[in-house]
């Protein structure tokens, strides 16, 4: 988790400076911010990181920061921290895609492991981001013959399924290669996989 970017929104100074100072001895890199608006401000969808919010903040909550927040197509995990959490809150913050929720005074253990689980999260959101821009890259008929790749069909049998020549075929292929960087069959199924949830047009 070193390195591990943070956002901390929080509107008690003390919370911030505890929480950063602590985040910051792991070797992470804390950024706070003592309101959702100010972060809504200034925060760089091509900087991902994982979100730290106080359920409770004036003006805008977190579970409604995070709402904006995909609004704007940012999904990085969140973590809920409240001094006044109660099972509703709890149940909203799980169903609004909160990766966990925790009381103040936050154990520093139990922070630690949401962050480990936050980590990871992002490392798979930002794996599908890059799996889908690179198939983004492929025009339709490139794109139905990246499927038929997938799905373990050689060159000759694309070819009489799609009645088009061979050449034509191994022509797409290259292109399809250069494009997603790679011409193993197994990181196809790899990014295929890692991008699903983005449909093509």
């Amino acid at each position: 988790m070193k390195n591990l970017k943070i956002y901390l929104i929080d509107d008690d100074e003390a919370v911030r400076e505890a929480l950063s100072l602590l985040l910051q001895t792991y070797g992470m890199h804390v950024e706070t911010f003592r309101d959702p608006a100010t972060f809504l401000a200034h925060v760089d969808p091509q900087k991902p990181g994982c979100l730290i919010l106080d359920l409770r903040m004036p003006m805008i909550s977190g579970l409604q920061l995070q709402q904006k927040l995909l609004e704007r197509g940012i999904d990085w995990p969140a973590i809920m921290i409240t001094g006044h959490g109660d099972i509703n809150a709890c149940r909203r913050a799980f169903k609004a895609g909160i990766l966990d929720f925790l009381s103040k005074p936050v154990d520093e253990q139990v922070l630690l492991e949401a962050l480990e689980t936050a980590s990871q999260e992002l490392d798979k959101i930002l794996e599908r981001s890059e799996a889908q821009k690179l198939i983004a890259r492929l025009t339709d008929r490139e794109h139905e013959i990246f499927d038929l790749i997938c799905k373990g069909f050689g060159s000759k049998e694309i070819a009489s399924a799609l009645n088009i020549s061979v050449r034509t075929i191994d022509a797409h292929r290259a292109n399809i290669a250069e494009k997603l960087e790679t011409s193993s069959v197994v990181d196809f199924v790899r990014l295929q996989l890692s991008g699903s949830s983005a449909g093509h047009p």
